[in-house]
């Protein structure tokens, strides 16, 4: 036994040593494993080289691109107004200046898209890559070229020069001061510039209400009824623990929760701890039973014999679909509604996130949080940013530090900025069990040794997915029809992740798509479902306002009293509550 708990220790040992090299490395790489880049530049390269054929082709539309510029050029040169050879992708809004359209910086924009579009042909196609390995070279490459944009350079962006002219000069002095405030504040722990001016509980998250139940994991805030009668069923919303719950809580004009309080609803919403070194062991089953499954036994105590309306936003509308199948095959019958906002069931096509999710990067990951305890907001946000790289880096780069310019800070971006933290075991459980191995579309994530399958879920659900989301793509959030037995309306929004979500009513240029599925239904595929759906103006926010109320009794009552003191539940602290100012 002695010797066989020394090998146990010494094995350990040279697995720390590992975790602590790995930890080191992440410091420089901003958590990105340089071991799973590699593999997928030596799967990409090597099959590139053992392919003729491809690069051939390659070499010949290199030459077409060429003659199609040269062409171009000639023609500019005796027409200026000659339309471009090639558009930016959509999205793309680096030359959309009318200045981008007149030679010489035409010239500039229209060899720098050739190129960008020849490289794409480069890292595509290639016989025998694997297509995770095809994304990861082809998003590497993608990062490369954007450095060297002409719209990055001073001398060869027409907007800068014009800028430079009009200011003699000033705008470098006013993006360099920009810069070093910036860095500044990175360096000090300090939110961006004008984040100061969105306060929770004073700006944002001002619904009134109380906190009237708290444990280790989470605070649930019921919010004061603003109609003298209400909606029988209340609703408890389950925000993702990867952000601060007021997301859905933001300025009174766009507050999902001060909406449904304005339509007669009892809301009830859980606001998650930001977790530190000393909740390195917190697991996923912790978040659901301290989380999901704690708020309902409040719920209950105060709104005894009424069902709940449960809502999940992200990854908590996956957390909450892991709790709701639970419940179902335990016989639990407290849910009287589902709604998913932007949550996905189903792993197998989750966007562009999964460039960061692999094996190699899962180990990575796990070193980097085994070594803090947690996965920190500073590791997770190059990932993002990297996603978007042209809108959160590259734009910002001209327009703040070579414009001159400071972008107005909004109430999303100021909340977008107060990030939140995730425990080394439970982040990595979810990483694993969802992402990687997908237990959950699968049947076989285990809740107390019986699987939760989606399959039971019986409730009527309401599911939402955004048109340009790149964290949850709308047609991953629409497998949910594959897993569930249930009746089901689908909404696709207008907008992205968050945007597409808070989307109130009233708000210029909002659309949506709807379409509803019965359990007895035959299944559609994405495009047929869009080629199907009625399209509607405006926020989608009234459509599930109808839905709740058609899924609750039709009797309204006089609404529930704050807390239930005897019961255990008395009130804590006014909204927004302590938890959601842990730094």
């Amino acid at each position: 036994m002695p010797a066989c708990h020394g090998e146990s220790l010494g094995l350990e040992g040279y697995r720390a040593l590992d975790r602590m090299r790995e930890a080191l490395t992440a410091a420089l790489t901003g958590g990105i494993s340089p071991s799973s880049l590699a593999l997928a530049w030596f799967d990409w390269s090597l099959h590139l080289a053992s392919a003729p054929g491809k690069r051939l082709e390659l070499a010949d539309k290199a030459v077409r691109k060429a003659a199609r510029f040269a062409a171009h050029v000639a023609a500019a040169a005796l027409h200026p107004d000659t339309p471009p050879c090639i558009e930016p992708l959509p999205g793309d809004h680096r030359f959309r200046a009318e200045a981008w359209r007149k030679p010489p910086f035409s010239l500039w924009a229209q060899a720098f898209l050739l190129q960008q579009q020849w490289w794409h042909n480069v890292t595509h196609e290639v016989p025998g890559v694997s297509p995770h390995h095809e994304a990861v070279v082809s998003f590497a490459v993608r990062q490369l070229l954007d450095i060297f944009s002409p719209s990055n350079f001073p001398l060869l962006n027409p907007e800068v020069l014009d800028k430079t002219v009009a200011t003699a000069g000033a705008n470098f002095l006013e993006g360099f001061s920009n810069f070093l405030e910036d860095v500044t504040r990175q360096a000090t722990g300090q939110p961006p510039a004008g984040a100061e001016a969105f306060q929770p509980g004073r700006d944002v998250a001002v619904t009134p209400g109380k906190v009237i139940y708290r444990n280790h994991l989470i605070e649930l805030i019921q919010y004061a009824p603003a109609t003298e009668t209400v909606l029988a069923e209340p609703v408890l919303i389950v925000p993702a623990w990867i952000m601060k719950y007021y997301i859905l809580d933001l300025s009174p004009q766009n507050s999902l929760v001060r909406y449904l309080v304005g339509q007669g609803h009892t809301v009830f919403c859980i606001s998650w701890r930001n977790p530190d070194a000393s909740d390195r062991d917190l697991s996923m089953d912790d978040y659901r039973r301290m989380g999901v499954m704690a708020a309902l036994d409040a719920i209950g105590a105060i709104v005894p014999g009424r069902k709940v309306h449960a809502v999940g936003y992200c990854l908590g509308g996956t957390l909450l679909s892991i709790a709701a199948a639970a419940m179902a095959h335990a016989g639990d019958g407290r849910l009287a509604s589902m709604t998913l906002l932007a949550a996905q069931t189903d792993f197998t096509e989750p966007g562009e996130l999964a460039l960061f999710i692999d094996h190699s990067q899962m180990h990575f990951l796990e070193s980097m949080m085994w070594n803090r305890g947690y996965l920190s907001a500073d590791q997770m946000s190059g990932a993002f940013q990297l996603l978007r790289s042209i809108d959160l880096i590259w734009s910002r780069h001209v327009r703040e530090y070579l414009m001159g310019e400071r972008t107005p800070m909004f109430d999303i971006m100021a909340w977008n900025a107060d990030s939140t933290r995730m425990p080394y075991r439970m982040h990595a459980e979810y990483l694993q069990r969802l992402y990687i191995d997908n237990e959950l579309a699968s049947g076989r994530f285990m809740i107390e040794g019986r699987p939760a399958a989606l399959q039971n879920i019986r409730v009527p659900m309401f599911v939402v997915g955004t048109e340009r989301d790149h964290v949850a793509p709308w047609r991953s959030v629409y497998k949910v029809h594959q897993l569930c037995d249930t009746d089901i309306t689908f909404v696709l929004a207008s907008g992205g992740h968050n945007v597409g979500i808070v989307s109130e009513p009233g708000r210029a240029g909002r659309h949506f798509r709807t379409g509803f599925k019965r359990a007895s239904d035959l299944y559609l595929s994405p495009d047929e479902w869009l080629a199907a759906a009625t399209v509607k103006e405006g926020s989608w926010w009234t459509e599930w306002a109808a839905w709740l109320a058609g899924q609750s009794t039709p009797e309204r009552v006089p609404p529930p009293a704050m807390g239930a003191p005897r019961k255990g539940y008395p009130p804590l602290a006014d909204a927004p509550g302590t938890y959601v100012f842990q730094r």
